[in-house]
C-alpha cells in the first residue's frame, strides 16, 4: 500500500515565508505603496504566528495587487522573487527530505495556506505536482480578481482541502498505509494530530511542546 507524505510550505519545506516575503518584493520592485504595505504585512504575520490571523482581512490586503497586472507580468515578476527570495532559503536537507519520499514511491503533497500562484512554481522546484493553496478567483479577462474561492487552506481548512482532493481521485486517508505530515507551526496542528506519521519541521514552541509530549519526530533545518 502506498504511503502519503504532505508537506506545509513556509518554514517547512523552505526556511523563509513566502506569504510574508511577497510584499517584501513588491516593496523593493516599488509596485506598492511602502509604509501601508510593510505595516499591513508586519501585523498579518505576527497575527499567524499569533494563531489569530483574520484570513478574509489578510486576503484581501495579499491578493489586491495581483489583480493589477496579467498573469504574464505575474510570472515574470514570480521568477525574479524566487531567485532573490526563495531559493536561497532552501537547504539540502529540505530537498532529500522530498525525495526520500518521492525515492520510496510516496505520492507527495504539498498543503498551504499561502495562494497557488506563490506556492505552486516554489513546489515544482521539488518536483511535487500535487498542490493545494488557497485558490484564486480567474475573471473573464484571464486576470486575477483579487479575491479567493473555496475554503482557504488555513487550520482545519487544511482538513477540508485534503478530503476534497482526496475525494477528486476516489481516494480517503484510509487508501494510504502511512500518511506523514509535516510541519512548523501551531496552525497546523488539526492536521498533524489527524495523520499517522506528524512531523515537526522548525517547529514554533506551541508545536515543540506537543510533538515532545507526544514523542513526534523534530526537524530542524535552519
Amino acid at each position: 500500500m502506498k504511503n502519503l507524505a504532505i508537506f506545509d510550505l513556509d518554514n517547512t519545506l523552505i526556511n523563509t515565508d513566502s506569504d510574508h516575503s511577497w510584499p517584501q518584493y513588491l516593496i523593493k520592485k516599488g509596485l506598492v505603496d511602502v509604509a501601508e504595505t510593510e505595516a499591513q504585512n508586519e501585523k498579518f504575520y505576527r497575527d499567524y504566528q499569533n494563531g489569530c490571523l483574520d484570513i478574509d482581512a489578510f486576503l484581501k490586503f495579499h491578493l489586491a495587487p495581483l489583480a493589477r497586472y496579467s498573469k504574464e507580468e505575474l510570472a515574470e515578476f514570480h521568477r525574479e522573487f524566487m531567485a532573490e527570495f526563495i531559493t536561497p532559503h532552501i537547504s539540502p536537507m529540505q530537498r532529500m527530505l522530498v525525495q526520500s519520499h518521492q525515492m520510496a514511491g510516496d505520492e507527495t503533497l504539498v498543503i498551504s495556506s499561502t495562494n497557488e500562484f506563490i506556492i505552486t512554481p516554489i513546489c515544482h522546484l521539488f518536483g511535487i505536482t500535487n498542490i493545494i493553496g488557497t485558490q484564486l478567483e480567474t475573471g473573464v479577462d484571464g486576470r486575477y480578481t483579487g479575491n479567493y474561492i473555496g475554503t482557504p487552506s488555513l487550520k482545519e481548512g487544511k482538513i477540508t482541502r485534503l478530503n476534497q482532493w482526496l475525494a477528486e481521485r476516489g481516494e480517503t486517508l484510509e487508501s494510504y498505509g502511512k500518511t506523514y505530515f509535516y510541519s512548523d507551526s501551531k496552525n497546523d496542528l488539526p492536521l498533524l494530530r489527524l495523520v499517522n506519521e506528524p512531523v515537526a519541521v522548525n517547529p514554533d514552541a506551541e508545536l515543540e511542546q506537543e510533538a515532545k509530549a507526544k514523542g513526534w519526530p523534530i526537524l530542524n533545518f535552519k
